[in-house]
């Protein structure tokens, strides 16, 4: 986990980015970006690709991370302008927003996969969020963050089950979807082929 972060940190700070909320048919897309201490000492055990980890273990990690960050700050592109410009496109423009929301400029940031609009020096890679300790760090922000943004839509549009599959293509979500057709923060591009 801490293979790409001991060959930058010599330049400096180490950012890592990653998302959560890419596969979703409702919802939002977020960002997250976040600069970890890197001394043996501040170390936080069990940060990992938050896919990997239980919902209560990421809640605990979610509060561990934002106390210990150098700097972190998380971005939220919501469905209409992923719909508007695409998700990968939306992705983009969520992390570069996260990037320049922290209070303190990386010399060196690492990314899940994608590469986006920034002179700081980038380094994309795939499975980004099981191999740099940064990045699992970013994932767990955004994962978490953007749950608890579904629970709270699930109380706003309770047909759907939003608290459940938090947006996700599930069976269960797309027979409530035809049952009921699509609610203000479903994305039309990703749902034209689940209803009429």
């Amino acid at each position: 986990m801490f293979d790409y972060e001991n060959e930058y940190k010599k330049f400096g700070l180490v950012a890592g980015i990653d998302e959560a909320g890419r596969g979703p048919l409702a919802g939002p897309v977020v960002c997250a970006c976040v600069i970890m201490p890197l001394e043996e000492d501040k170390i936080i055990e069990g940060i990992n690709d938050s896919k990997k980890l239980s919902a209560k273990k990421r809640e605990f990690l979610y509060e561990k991370i934002k106390e210990n960050a150098i700097s972190y700050s998380i971005y939220v592109i919501d469905e209409k302008k992923i719909d508007e410009i695409n998700i990968l496109q939306a992705t983009k423009l969520g992390m570069k927003k996260a990037l320049e929301s922290l209070n303190i400029v990386p010399n060196t940031v690492l990314i899940d996969a994608v590469k986006i609009d920034t002179d700081i020096n980038q380094v994309p890679i795939i499975k980004g969020d099981s191999l740099s300790y940064n990045i699992a760090a970013a994932s767990i922000l955004a994962k978490v963050y953007r749950d608890k943004l579904m629970e709270e839509y699930a109380r706003e549009y309770p047909l759907y089950n939003f608290e459940k599959h938090k947006g996700y293509g599930t069976k269960e979500h797309i027979l409530l979807l035809r049952k009921y057709g699509k609610c203000p923060i479903h994305r039309n591009s990703f749902i034209k082929n689940f209803i009429k």
